[in-house]
């Protein structure tokens, strides 16, 4: 398949995606993310893919969303609405990444701003680059964060913090962001995708099955009293005992030897 904003490939289990509009410092567009949204189906239900890997460029990872889609025609306003709550693939994207079933690891270098950031937030695991800079300016644009990023970024550094980012609009660094938690990984610059597939390979040598639910489990629980979490966590743990990866591992661990996990 051929693709205009992005380039793709594959690292053995591993489904690499590139936002590659360069000349727009890898901002977002209908078109961009329309292509990322079907690699993102296509590995979905592919078995032998175990992990996504989304990057940029050296000089920005994305920095948000292209401002010609901004424009709205007069007395149009009601259908742009409408538009943006049921068919605009970029408003889909950030909501697909985060109920994307395996793993969606991001490497960052150079910029990720605004949406680009509120992308990052929806991935499981951010690397960054150290010279990476981080930042949602929206306010300073008499705009707010539409692509999450109220609601993602408290949950990870907590509202006070969140909000001195949204309202600031200040950028940070790689530094700060881990820090902030804001990044699971900080790498020398120019070493962020190469961690990414890293963590990525790490995490395809492991069960399918497990890392699914176990991710289920954690986002499920994030909104859930503390007694339901445990509830969910104990159905999806007991799922697995029907699974042939299950004892296989088992197996595996007792023969002292690498397991064969098929996803089943």
């Amino acid at each position: 398949m051929s693709h205009e904003d992005i380039l793709v490939a594959r690292r053995d289990a591993t489904v690499e995606i590139t936002i590659n509009r360069p000349e727009k410092l890898n901002s977002l567009r209908e078109q961009t993310a329309s292509e990322i949204l079907d690699v993102l189906a296509e590995a979905e239900f592919d078995r032998a893919v175990r992990a996504v890997v989304l990057a940029g460029s050296e000089k920005a990872f994305c920095t948000g969303i292209d401002t010609s889609e901004f424009q709205i025609k007069e007395n149009e306003y009601f259908e742009f609405y409408r538009f943006r709550k049921r068919a605009r693939k970029v408003n889909r994207l950030f909501q697909e990444v985060a109920a994307f079933t395996k793993p969606v690891i991001v490497a960052v270098e150079g910029f990720a701003l605004g949406g680009g950031l509120e992308l990052a937030l929806t991935a499981d695991i951010v690397v960054a680059g150290g010279k990476a800079k981080f930042g949602l300016p929206e306010c300073k644009l008499g705009l707010m964060p539409g692509g999450g990023g109220t609601q993602t970024l408290p949950r990870l550094i907590g509202p006070q913090l969140a909000k001195d980012l949204i309202w600031t609009g200040r950028r940070i660094d790689a530094a700060e962001a881990e820090r902030l938690r804001l990044v699971t990984y900080v790498t020398e610059a120019g070493a962020a995708l190469a961690k990414a597939h890293e963590v990525a390979a790490a995490i395809a040598a492991n069960a399918p099955l497990s890392v699914m639910f176990s991710k289920a489990a954690i986002d499920r629980g994030a909104d859930m009293p503390l007694a339901e979490g445990f509830a969910t966590e104990a159905d999806l743990s007991f799922y697995l005992y029907f699974s042939r990866d299950r004892n296989e591992g088992l197996a595996a661990f007792r023969e002292k030897r690498a397991p064969n996990f098929q996803g089943e």
